[in-house]
């Protein structure tokens, strides 16, 4: 009898433990705790780093990396704002502190889901406070390193 390995591919549900670095070390690591579990197609990873799935065998382990950009793409400038304390407030949690290198979660404008930025400065003078937020990836315009074990592939 012949067994044959399953294989990532489009729509696979995976276990899997990953880690995702940059220049400045883990951003996520589950090799330490529970495995992920993810479909693949789903939005759960960059499609960069699915792409690097497709076809890998279960009980593979593998390592990749991604040149700047590429996984998370380029930092866009743009995506810094500055925020009032009133619109904070009307957010979220009244009189919350901000502290730079915080990561607060938002309500997606359309209210399906939320969206995260992290807390890049504290402003605070005559006009009141203000934090200027940074909705780029963490890992935007950096390199990747992308290691993977896929423990069972459905």
């Amino acid at each position: 009898m012949t067994t044959t390995t399953a294989c990532v591919q489009a729509g696979s549900f995976l276990t899997l433990h990953y880690r995702m670095a940059g220049p400045a070390g883990d951003l996520i690591n589950t090799f330490a705790d529970k495995p992920a579990t993810l479909t693949l197609g789903a939005g759960e990873l960059s499609p960069a780093l699915e792409a690097r799935l497709l076809g890998l065998p279960e009980g593979s382990h593998a390592t990749f990396e991604l040149p700047a950009a590429a996984a998370f793409g380029e930092h866009h400038p743009d995506k810094l704002q500055w925020l009032t304390r009133s619109l904070l407030d009307a957010m979220g949690e009244a009189e919350q502190q901000y502290d730079v290198g915080d990561v607060v979660q938002f309500p997606a404008p359309d209210g399906q889901g939320r969206f995260a930025g992290s807390v890049q400065r504290v402003r605070r003078d005559t006009q009141g406070e203000a934090v200027l937020f940074d909705f780029n990836h963490p890992l935007a315009g950096q390199p990747v390193t992308f290691e993977v074990h896929v423990i069972g592939v459905l």
